[in-house]
């Protein structure tokens, strides 16, 4: 994909492209969102809605197509842990992380914080968290391994001529897999047809366990990630690949803890930006905001009228699909890694980035950043 594409059109437009974009995030929205279902009980509409209300807001303001998806540190410890992890305690851990990234934005510490580190930091964050997704992308197809083989055949064959082509394709097989493979969904899914009802405020039940463990067990191992993920990699993808139309970290900070404050009021989980997920929307044809209008019009639809018949057919969308559609958001975010006329050393810190990136984000940046400080003093050579 050229610069000059991607820049072409600075506003929103709403065509074949931008809705086959929409779902390129798919790889990472579906299985967490699955997770958080099928463990802790919460009710689809109060997450989707959230969601999208979030997907609209942030589509109209930066007009570029910014991930907006679960934040994957806390999902994974709330599908992992659901005898410690309840509602309470996730509704805490949105409330936590929504105020902790507002004053951080607001007091321009998330800016300081992100000055700290320097080009080669960067590109080791993106790249790590390209090769983390990948691997995952390629787990979840080996899961399914044939669904996979084919999902990959498509991809092989349409990507290149057709973009949204492709993600329309994988949606269809998707769907016709799922149905074909549990013959009774259809039932079920007509059985949970049009149902309009706003979701309950959840901010009643919440009592002290909760606050502890959303804060605790969930919010504070996510803050790392958040910020080399969702404000420091996203802000580089974004600002890389639509120069017209940047974003800062402060005002990525600012969006996310808007965005977790309102969505844990409304009951929903813990949201975060990511260069993975804005990758997928890019290769898959997005390179408006539009994209996420359209994908944040149909999840705000999902969550007044369709939530639970939605609830069913995520369940049921085969993984082998999903990994394929992750792996080649993956591919795109790597590939947007400009290594250029990096020296021996920076390269050095930007695959020790990477490699650190990979485990753990927070970890990544850190020593990055220590790295990156011992080359501008001088003290190191490779």
């Amino acid at each position: 994909m050229s610069q000059t594409a991607a820049t072409r059109a600075p506003g929103n437009v709403y065509d074949v492209g931008e809705v086959g974009g929409a779902f390129g995030d798919l790889g990472t929205f579906v299985p967490f969102v699955v997770g958080y279902l099928a463990v802790t009980g919460l009710d689809p509409g109060n997450i989707l809605l959230p969601f999208g209300l979030a997907q609209i807001a942030v589509g109209l303001f930066y007009r570029t197509p910014l991930a907006v998806q679960p934040m994957k540190a806390i999902a994974s410890a709330a599908v992992s842990q659901p005898s410690v992890v309840t509602a309470g305690a996730i509704q805490a851990a949105g409330l936590f992380t929504g105020a902790l990234w507002l004053a951080l934005g607001l007091t321009g510490v998330a800016s300081r914080l992100a000055r700290l580190a320097g080009r080669p930091v960067v590109n080791g964050l993106v790249l790590g968290l390209a090769l983390a997704l990948g691997l995952e992308g390629v787990r979840m197809a080996a899961a399914d391994p044939v669904v996979g083989f084919v999902a990959g055949a498509v991809v092989l064959t349409l990507l290149s001529r057709a973009a949204a082509g492709a993600m329309l394709a994988l949606l269809a097989l998707g769907l016709g897999l799922a149905l074909g493979r549990a013959p009774a969904l259809a039932a079920d899914l007509a059985g949970a047809a049009w149902d309009w009802r706003l979701p309950a405020l959840a901010l009643h039940g919440l009592d002290w366990r909760d606050a502890v463990t959303g804060v605790v067990v969930l919010a504070l191992p996510q803050a790392a990630l958040t910020f080399g993920n969702a404000v420091v990699a996203t802000a580089e993808e974004n600002n890389t690949v639509f120069p017209d139309r940047p974003v800062t970290v402060r005002r990525l900070a600012v969006n996310h803890g808007l965005m977790n404050l309102l969505g844990a009021t409304l009951g929903g989980v813990p949201m975060c930006h990511g260069a993975g997920g804005m990758a997928g929307h890019l290769r898959f044809g997005a390179r408006t905001g539009g994209a996420l209008v359209i994908l944040g019009s149909l999840t705000l639809i999902a969550g007044l009228g369709f939530a639970d018949a939605l609830g069913l057919l995520l369940r049921a969308f085969p993984a082998g699909v999903l990994g394929i559609v992750l792996l080649v958001g993956s591919l795109e975010l790597a590939a947007s890694v400009q290594l250029g006329d990096a020296t021996r050393e920076e390269r050095y810190i930007t695959f020790a980035t990477a490699a650190l990136g990979m485990w753990n984000m927070g970890l990544g940046f850190a020593v990055g950043v220590l790295l990156w400080y011992g080359h501008r003093r001088a003290w190191l050579r490779a």
